[in-house]
């Protein structure tokens, strides 16, 4: 009688199989293929693992893994990042029931990384003991946050509404209140890392989506004047390169703004993103309302729906729903953009990159090593992020009739 963990195996080695000669082996060409590829790839593959395992030195990464995390942001105040990691994985961890399979697959996505670096021995990963706890820490956000979700009854509107409060919280905790002693305040200046990767990434897709909406419906517009200055500035702004939007919001911003008022590079490189992404999200947006059937307004304007509820109820779910993966594809290209703000100063995750391999003679043979480790982090996210796109696609039917 076979047992329901052989029923398992054998249903497990069965899809693998059925992948294998459906992908692989379909035709004789794909056979073709497969076999002249295939060697190649393994030799590729046992290279790639004996630098990486052997060869490889990571001093460079291991003995500085918080500057690559945090940049400058002053050691006394690291509990706030931990506040700000733990309050995050604990609505992870809400989401977890609430949200279904698109925050259980994100959750994993960060936790699997972060419970391997507490486990995995020193022995092949060199890192503090105190780093270890601080990630124990976060992940324990996580599990409080899952128990919560499974005892309490919390509605969708609730979580909705504690995410969008925890972004505000976060920010206040990070960058703290001029003036008051118990949380004083960090400039941003001082960030750097993977923190001011995120937070320019976050900040940038949280302004330009919107952004992106408003042009794109204004483009649309009947207006002459709303239609002319959307369709000038999404033209202006695609025209030029990103860097160069950089540099003139670091030189021309403070001369714009009123006497006494400042804004620190962040704040600048923050307005230069967004303006190129917004740009971008327009003309992605557009071609989602070109999409929508006339039939679908004029079905909504048969039922007594005025112009503002038939866009915002009718039409524009729609067409953001048929172009989410030009969407996120504009938000994965938005966050590898990050980088560039290492060209007007500022210390990202390559920018730290750098700085630690010219500024460090020791490190200076492991260039390849250093970027080697900053590629695979924008892998792991830009992956993570289409991931979660293709499942939010299917659950919505992206693509079927």
């Amino acid at each position: 009688m076979i047992t329901e963990q052989e029923r398992s195996i054998f249903s497990i080695t069965t899809s693998i199989y059925n992948w294998v000669r459906e992908n692989l082996f379909s035709s004789p060409l794909n056979v073709l293929i497969t076999l002249c590829v295939f060697p190649f790839a393994f030799y590729l593959f046992i290279s790639s693992g004996d630098w990486i395992l052997n060869k490889a030195e990571w001093d460079a990464i291991t003995r500085n893994t918080r500057i690559f995390l945090i940049g400058q942001y002053p050691q006394s105040e690291l509990w706030r990042i931990g506040t700000v990691a733990f309050i995050t994985t604990n609505l992870l961890g809400i989401s977890w029931h609430l949200k279904g399979v698109v925050f259980q697959r994100l959750s994993l996505i960060i936790l699997v990384p972060l419970i391997s670096v507490i486990l995995i021995p020193p022995i092949f990963l060199d890192i503090s003991i105190g780093l270890r706890s601080w990630f124990a820490l976060v992940s324990m956000g996580f599990l409080l946050g899952y128990l919560l979700s499974k005892f309490q009854n919390l509605s969708t509107r609730v979580l909705l509404v504690s995410w969008s409060l925890s972004m505000i919280i976060d920010f206040i905790l990070l960058r703290g209140i001029e003036g008051f002693g118990a949380l004083p305040y960090v400039s941003t200046n001082e960030w750097g890392g993977l923190l001011l990767t995120f937070f320019l990434a976050i900040i940038g897709i949280m302004l330009s989506f919107p952004l992106g909406i408003f042009l794109a419906l204004g483009r649309r517009s009947n207006l002459p004047f709303v239609k002319g200055a959307c369709v000038i500035f999404i033209e202006s702004i695609r025209a030029v390169p990103l860097v160069t939007l950089l540099f003139m919001t670091l030189i021309i911003v403070p001369l714009l703004l009123p006497e006494g008022w400042r804004l620190d590079r962040v704040g600048r490189a923050i307005a230069a993103i967004t303006i190129f992404s917004g740009a971008y999200m327009a003309e992605n947006v557009r071609g989602g309302l070109a999409s929508v059937p006339v039939g679908q307004t004029e079905a909504a304007k048969a039922l007594g729906l005025g112009p503002l509820l038939t866009t915002t109820l009718i039409v524009l779910p729609q067409a953001l729903r048929n172009v989410i993966p030009a969407i996120v594809g504009q938000f994965i290209s938005l966050f590898k953009d990050t980088s560039l703000v290492v060209i007007v100063g500022l210390l990202d995750l390559v920018g730290i990159g750098k700085a630690v391999v010219l500024g460090n003679v020791e490190y200076i043979d492991q260039q390849a090593e250093v970027y080697v480790f900053i590629a695979a982090v924008f892998w792991v996210f830009t992956f993570s992020m289409s991931y979660v796109s293709q499942i939010i696609e299917r659950s919505l039917g992206v693509g079927d009739r």
